[in-house]
């Protein structure tokens, strides 16, 4: 079985830039809300001082990830933020005073067995960190029962401009590598596969000196294809397998980890320091200096406008990448967990839509197999029947449908107001 992918320029100008510390913001705003689950409620007040990667943030729901203060400084505020997706979640602002004093609550997890170690990582406040943000202590805690072997670690990275798993690799190979040990060990898997894509020979051949007397590690050099990273299409390119509709990784025997993510692990383990900072990427056509930084959780987009080094005034800023990022309206808005990329843009055009000439490109280009023209056509009926039937919920949201089709239609952005009105209407 071949998968469908498209070509994309990868734009990749800050790919051998050192990373670098971000100036810390006079305040940084850390929302309640950075992981797919239940948003976290505040375990702080206004008045509060708090310390560097102090619990500030918890949720006893199943799916959820804790939030940690990224900085030292006193709660000015709890508020209500509208994130990237369109949703309210409270936020709690802290105004630093540049100290930068670890909080006391941190130290080294205590394992002792399977369940200490996924506790730990829950603890961590660890979500995925190629972007989904799906809390990854859930992904660790399938039951014991099941069989599962592999784990993936996901270094694709395959959308243009971000390189900031690729500077993991480059500047934290060694906690990459260790955190796959690691993970090997504590849910006692047999192997593991690291999908890096071709077009990054340095990180291939660096993660393949220091695993090669790992005799079940893999280091897979994969094509540069979109969407390359994508779990699914990751999981069958590095071991072969199939993923069925409505399953998870773990039907395939599979687990799925960014490369961050597992040096992240890695390192909190070690340390005992929480998720509170990202490494991202700053490019785009006027950034006179392509860069990446390291910024804490929370900081807010003019801070890193600041420090971009632009020539002129953005007329658009996304948050991630061109294919599956956000634009965003507000340059106040914080950078989480999730983010990778922060891109700036100007003199951007508005597409003009015409008619679909029913060419096939949008189905040639989408990796999941799907018919993205009738799904357009059964959303605009709003024929839920027909929606199900054309498998609507395998869409992953990459966009290669939109950026292949010559009429430039918004079909991804149809599909996900489609998936919004599968489950509004089934509420």
């Amino acid at each position: 079985m071949k998968l469908h992918s498209v070509k994309l320029p990868h734009l990749n100008t800050a790919a051998e830039v050192q990373s670098a510390q971000i100036r810390l913001p006079e305040r940084v705003i850390i929302s309640m809300s950075q992981h797919g689950g239940v948003p976290c409620t505040p375990l702080v007040k206004a008045g509060d001082r708090v310390k560097t990667g102090q619990l500030i943030g918890l949720s006893d729901a199943v799916i959820s990830a804790p939030v940690h203060a990224s900085v030292t400084g006193t709660v000015e505020e709890i508020t209500e933020i509208i994130n990237v997706f369109g949703k309210r979640n409270k936020a709690v602002v802290i105004k630093t005073d540049l100290r930068q004093e670890l909080s006391e609550e941190i130290k080294p997890p205590v394992i002792n067995d399977r369940k200490d170690f996924i506790n730990a990582v829950k603890m961590s406040g660890s979500v995925g960190l190629g972007g989904a943000g799906f809390p990854t202590y859930v992904k660790l805690d399938y039951p014991a029962d099941t069989q599962v072997d592999t784990l993936v670690v996901n270094g694709a990275e395959c959308e243009p401009y971000i390189n900031s798993d690729y500077r993991t690799f480059m500047e934290e190979g060694e906690k990459v590598a260790a955190g796959v040990r690691l993970i090997l060990e504590k849910l006692g898997l047999k192997q593991a596969v690291i999908g890096i894509e071709a077009d990054k020979p340095k990180a291939i051949q660096k993660m393949t000196e220091l695993l090669k007397n790992d005799s079940n590690i893999t280091v897979m050099k994969l094509k540069s294809n979109y969407p390359q990273g994508a779990e699914k299409v990751l999981i069958y390119n590095a071991t072969g397998r199939t993923v069925e509709a409505g399953k998870l990784p773990i039907s395939a025997g599979c687990i799925v980890i960014n490369c961050s993510t597992v040096a992240f692990i890695y390192d909190y383990i070690k340390t005992g320091i929480p998720l509170i900072k990202r490494r991202i990427t700053v490019d785009g056509p006027i950034v006179n200096k392509p860069c990446n930084l390291i910024v804490p959780v929370g900081t807010p987009v003019k801070d890193v406008i600041a420090a971009a080094n632009l020539r002129k005034q953005p007329d658009r800023v996304l948050m991630g990448g061109p294919m599956m990022g956000t634009c965003i309206y507000d340059e106040n808005t914080p950078v989480s967990k999730t983010n990778n990329a922060v891109l700036f843009f100007a003199d951007t055009k508005k597409s003009v839509q015409t008619a679909c000439i029913r060419c096939g490109r949008c189905v040639r280009a989408c990796s999941m197999g799907l018919m993205p023209t009738e799904l357009e056509h059964a959303y605009d009926a709003r024929d839920m029947e027909k929606l199900e039937k054309l498998n609507l919920n395998l869409c992953m949201n990459c966009g290669a449908c939109t950026y292949v089709c010559p009429a430039k239609r918004n079909i991804s952005e149809k599909n996900q107001l489609a998936k919004l009105f599968l489950r509004e209407s089934k509420k």
